[in-house]
């Protein structure tokens, strides 16, 4: 089951790099943005109407064609996922996390593996690549460790949960807010994925149900 969350993962980002080179073309050409929801129903016809050249035209195509068959092998994927899974404690409590569905819960609890292996909510978090890798000396920065230490696909569940908290959780939304009108959204979104991160190790550790005002109040 592990290896097959970690080539969806793979799967997902080949997908997402077609859209965006399908999006970045499409503003290109014709100085408008497109959603991903306006790809999605894209047709050949309104393809040729916006590029009338045909070596960008087929480019385009393909890129729009196989976006859609790596995204319809997601799709059977987690459908063999959704069919396959098992219940288990970690999974009803780390999905009472607002943005955490089957998916992402089965990716974070296979990734991190026995919790108890961290002996802090600081080492998971940095296994997460949730904290910058820093060599300090009398408070300055002096350099910094490896940016690639720890876990890659942990790293992106947490965004993703973070991106999908948004919708579904005004708190969490307020907090993110905040915290844009004083930093870049990067950083902002990654503030969210950390505290989130933080509140999965104990859910891992203890079980019970995510509380967002102890996370964000």
């Amino acid at each position: 089951m592990r290896d097959l969350l970690c080539r969806r993962f793979q799967l997902v980002r080949t997908a997402t790099g077609l859209m965006l080179s399908v999006q970045s073309s499409w503003a290109r050409h014709t100085g408008q943005r497109m959603s991903a929801n306006a790809v999605r129903q894209l047709s050949d016809d309104a393809i040729g109407q916006a590029f009338p050249e045909s070596a960008v035209r087929f480019a385009v195509l393909t890129h729009l064609r196989v976006w859609r068959t790596v995204e319809e092998q997601v799709r059977q994927m987690e459908r063999w996922i959704v069919a396959a899974h098992t219940h288990c404690s970690e999974q009803r409590a780390l999905r009472s996390v607002p943005g955490i569905g089957l998916i992402l819960g089965l990716t974070i609890a296979l990734e991190t593996g026995d919790i108890t292996r961290f002996d802090s909510v600081g080492d998971y978090a940095s296994y997460c690549r949730m904290v910058k890798s820093e060599r300090l000396s009398n408070g300055k920065t002096k350099g910094h460790g490896n940016r690639k230490c720890g876990n890659r696909y942990l790293a992106w569940a947490w965004i993703e949960a973070a991106n999908f908290s948004l919708r579904f959780s005004p708190s969490i939304r307020r907090w993110y807010e905040r915290k844009c009108s004083k930093r870049h959204k990067v950083i902002a979104i990654k503030a969210v994925a950390h505290k989130l991160a933080r509140a999965g190790y104990y859910l891992l550790r203890d079980g019970g149900t995510f509380d967002v005002q102890r996370a964000f109040g």
